[in-house]
């Protein structure tokens, strides 16, 4: 959902400068956690949209729903505008924004959008970017970028009756100058044997809307039942894309002609009852004032700003000063210490906050993870046991929290030591609690090529073979890595990726 590139720094300031007594709520579900300083009941009414929404394409695609801790809630920032989400970003065509890490998954959607029903609106934002958080049912699979985008573009245009059904299906009338007046040069042959490298504007639209016809299409159309399955497992058994979809699809020629006429006629669609979607209560509650005073902090902070990071670390500790023993602030106030890479700051707020809630997953993360970068700068004093204990804490707290079992795993490659037995269990667990998390799936690729466990590491790695919206210079590196494993050469495989990583820290350390 990308366009032109603006900057938006000063409506991002303006962002930061809003006053620390606005109202926030926060409205936790069976799958979210919503924050938003929006009307208490209209969160409410969000929230219930959202968790019908889940419902329904669990029941669609037969998901199991596993209970979530917190670590596994989605967190949705449910901003003002898309213009608040693109200041945000840093993109003016930024309408919204996925993340998942093994710190967790976290999304930013605006609460309005759109002036008529040819505009992407808020709902339809949360809805694409949702539905790649459910695609996590396939973390195995590589799946080519026509298809992560067509999955979410079907249920973008999800409808929410007010009798509580789901109607699903509808066509996404914000594509339509993509669909029905294709200038962007991108074939079809192109696009489902992903044989492009970086694509402009017009043809990620065109991408976008094809693959959502395209997905619709092979969906519904009874005569091409079962086709997608059987593309999307020769891509898996090794087959090249193109290969792929000439033997799942046959002919390209006449599959783009039937896809003509298609989008011209009445398309079919999909109701989900009600019945079937029953959810549970809503908890809406208001955030307290220092947590309230926090959330602009927060969210920068979860968002990732970087190159922002010591200027939301003086905003940060200008509020904590307020509530110098609030767990909540502090915690917060490490994280953005820890982002603007003041370590011993970082580990003061989390001892702080621990200090108040002895309970709190995340300082016990922030503490540990000031700790081992303190460790890293004086490794002579360096007492890695009482580090990890950190990370053993907020895991027996949170035992579905990815987090801390890759950083026990990461304490030991800091400390230039072998990880042990566990320590690798562990990891492996959290590549499965934060599938999409790309570079701690490249650390569990890494450590199975070092043990020579060649098929494992080859598996783990499929999905970051087709990985959306990856630079030039990233697929390369996954190519070289995915022909290296399929030639039975691990070592090759490894010494590509710490080519890579050697590369990226070269490229960090410059900027």
């Amino acid at each position: 959902m990308r366009s032109g590139l603006t900057c938006f720094a000063a409506l991002l300031t303006l962002a930061i400068a809003e006053p620390a007594s606005a109202a926030w709520y926060q409205a936790k579900t069976t799958h979210f956690v919503i924050y938003s300083d929006d009307d208490p009941g209209r969160l409410r009414d969000f929230a219930t949209r959202l968790e019908r929404f889940d419902k329904a394409v669990r029941t669609v695609r037969k998901m199991d729903d596993p209970p979530l801790t917190d670590s596994g809630r989605l967190t949705v920032y449910a901003l003002r505008s898309t213009d608040a989400v693109g200041a945000l970003v840093g993109n003016s065509g930024v309408a919204g924004l996925y993340r998942e890490s093994a710190a967790g998954s976290v999304a930013f959607v605006p609460r309005r959008s759109g002036g008529d029903k040819f505009d992407l609106d808020a709902e339809s934002i949360f809805f694409h970017e949702y539905a790649h958080h459910l695609q996590l049912q396939y973390s195995a699979m590589a799946l080519p970028m026509w298809l992560t985008e067509g999955f979410a573009e079907f249920f973008a245009t999800a409808e929410i009756k007010e009798d509580g059904s789901v109607l699903m299906g509808s066509a996404p009338l914000y594509r339509g100058q993509s669909l029905y007046d294709d200038n962007s040069g991108l074939a079809l042959e192109e696009m489902v044997g992903e044989r492009f490298n970086r694509l402009n504007a017009v043809q990620v639209d065109r991408l976008y809307g094809m693959g959502w016809l395209l997905t619709h299409y092979l969906t519904f159309e009874k005569s091409r039942a079962g086709q997608l399955e059987r593309y999307v497992r020769a891509i898996q058994s090794g087959l090249a894309p193109l290969a792929a979809a000439k033997s799942a699809f046959g002919d390209l020629g006449k599959l783009k002609h039937e896809l003509e006429k298609y989008k011209n006629a009445p398309l079919p669609g999909l109701r989900v009852d009600p019945k079937y979607l029953v959810i549970a209560p809503i908890d809406v509650q208001p955030l307290a004032p220092g947590e309230a005073a926090m959330m602009n902090v927060r969210i920068q902070s979860d968002r990732g700003s970087s190159g922002k990071a010591a200027a939301i670390a003086a905003d940060a500790r200008k509020i904590a000063a307020s509530y110098p023993g609030n767990a909540a602030v502090q915690t917060e106030l490490a994280q953005a210490e820890l982002n603007a890479k003041d370590y011993a700051a970082a580990a003061r707020a989390a001892e702080i906050a621990l200090a108040a809630d002895p309970t709190s997953v995340h300082a016990s993360i922030y503490k540990g993870r000031a700790q081992m970068e303190l460790a890293k700068a004086d490794p002579q004093h360096a007492n890695w046991e009482a580090i990890r204990q950190w990370f053993v804490k907020a895991n027996r707290i949170d035992t579905e929290n990815a987090e801390p079992l890759m950083l026990f795993y990461d304490s030991f490659r800091a400390a230039g030591q072998n990880a042990p037995p566990d320590a690798v269990k562990g990891l492996l667990y959290a590549v499965d609690l934060a599938p999409r998390d790309q570079n701690l799936r490249k650390r569990a690729v890494r450590e199975l090529l070092s043990e020579g466990r060649l098929a494992e590491a080859k598996e783990m790695f499929t999905p970051l073979a087709f990985r959306p919206h990856a630079t030039a210079k990233t697929r390369d590196f996954n190519e070289r890595i995915m022909a290296a494993m399929s030639n039975g050469d691990g070592p090759a495989a490894l010494k590509i990726i710490n080519e890579e990583e050697n590369a990226d820290n070269q490229d960090g350390a410059g900027s």
